[in-house]
């Protein structure tokens, strides 16, 4: 059975009963990330007070079921927003004992500033027909992966930095290789000597591992509930696909595979199917200034 047949095995099933077990309550008192309703952020919606004899809400923004979760007494949707999202009015879908309704929410413009990188191996640039049509088989297959949803009840929405190190580019970039424009950046890249430890940012399970031509080596975790962390660029991967990773567990060594200037760790999240600013993520009092 090949990778991109049991990828499509998992997306089905959990499609299938993902959404029956998300009647069942998520965090008692989450630790929300940061709101921020623009393209590349997350939107906080509440969604009611809990109660213990109503059911949990069940959320989809589009065609992609939303991460449901408690704080407070109080249900929140926590909503991903892409990069390519549209300012202005938005919809989601509520269902709640049976009652479907939609709820308006708005997402506010952002404009990301510019970066321009040079890259002395310009076959990443330009590439050959059989680098091109590699490239596309693996962003199909990476397409899938963000879309993956496992139901889970322990959901950690507090994440720590995989690695310490100098933020070398952020979240959003508009970004300019060997002066050719090419997708936003999505993800944090931090700067860190070749072979430092790779740390799981929250509990999960390792969704899959491999070595892409654009990514280099990289390990997805999942963390349930359309939750997902990229660690790309890596020397080394020390995890395998099926694998229980903790908080904090060591999963892999930072390098410089697949298209990479220099030795450094680029860390994506993804949620509902998008990526979104990684910093969001991260308690206040760890976020960097």
């Amino acid at each position: 059975m090949t990778a991109g047949t049991l990828i499509a095995i998992t997306l089905r099933t959990c499609f299938r009963f993902g959404l029956f077990v998300l009647a069942f309550p998520l965090l008692a008192h989450a630790s929300l990330p940061q709101s921020s309703s623009v393209p590349g952020g997350v939107a906080i919606i509440p969604l009611g007070s809990v109660s213990a004899s109503a059911a949990t809400p069940q959320t989809w923004f589009g065609d992609q079921p939303v991460l449901i979760t408690s704080d407070h007494d109080q249900w929140y949707a926590v909503v991903g927003l892409s990069l390519d999202v549209k300012p202005g009015p938005h919809e989601l879908r509520v269902e709640t004992g049976g009652e479907t309704k939609s709820l308006g929410f708005v997402v506010n413009a952002k404009n990301y500033p510019e970066q321009h990188i040079t890259l002395e191996d310009t076959s990443k640039v330009q590439l050959s027909p059989a680098d091109q049509a590699r490239a596309d088989r693996e962003i199909a297959v990476i397409k899938e992966l963000k879309r993956h949803w496992r139901p889970a009840q322990d959901t950690d929405l507090a994440f720590i930095l995989p690695v310490k190190g100098r933020l070398a580019s952020q979240f959003g970039l508009r970004r300019f290789f060997n002066g050719e424009p090419r997708s936003p950046h999505g993800g944090l890249d931090v700067a860190v000597a070749n072979g430092t430890p790779v740390k799981a940012s929250a509990q999960g399970k390792v969704l899959a591992t491999g070595d892409y031509f654009f990514n280099g080596k990289t390990i997805f975790v999942d963390h349930g509930n359309g939750l997902i962390t990229m660690y790309c660029h890596l020397e080394r991967i020390g995890v395998k696909a099926g694998d229980t990773v903790s908080k904090g567990q060591r999963i892999g060594l930072s390098g410089k595979t697949g298209r990479a200037s220099g030795p450094h760790l680029h860390w994506s999240v993804v949620l509902n199917g998008v990526m979104v600013n990684p910093e969001l993520f991260i308690p206040a009092k760890h976020r960097r200034q």
